[in-house]
């Protein structure tokens, strides 16, 4: 097992409607490395956001209170807003150029595949971080 201390640790915050499936998407990205933090809702990954360092969050499309795009347009008053991947039941063309239009960094359809959001977790690394954990 991989073994990082919290300080320097890639933070993936993912945020998605409470059925449980984040959770245990999280608690396999823990071996690799990755500390996970969870929110039920918009308005908790917000928060979450302005209080602890994230490195990249993952929104699903429908969440109570506020949808993933809807955080996406309000991450924009933070002083450095994390990449985003955006989880959809359905992946529309209209959905896609919204997304695009708000600089989401990638769009993954739901239920999520694990090796999917790994490899778009590796390409936040290898563009924001380059290739190398957060620190």
């Amino acid at each position: 097992m991989v073994q990082h201390d919290s300080q320097n640790r890639l933070t993936v915050l993912l945020a998605d409607e409470p059925d449980g499936s984040h959770v245990a998407i999280g608690h396999l990205l823990e071996p690799q490395g990755v500390q996970t933090l969870f929110a039920h809702s918009g308005p908790e990954a917000l928060d979450l956001m302005k209080t602890r360092p994230v490195h990249v969050v993952v929104l699903d499309v429908q969440m109570p209170q506020l949808g993933g795009l809807q955080v996406i347009r309000l991450m924009r008053g933070l002083e450095s807003p994390p990449p985003a991947i955006l989880l959809a039941d359905h992946v529309s063309n209209y959905l896609l150029r919204e997304a695009l239009g708000m600089h989401v960094f990638s769009v993954l359809p739901k239920p999520v595949q694990l090796n999917s959001l790994l490899d778009a977790v590796a390409r936040v690394l290898r563009r924001y971080h380059d290739s190398r954990w957060p620190s």
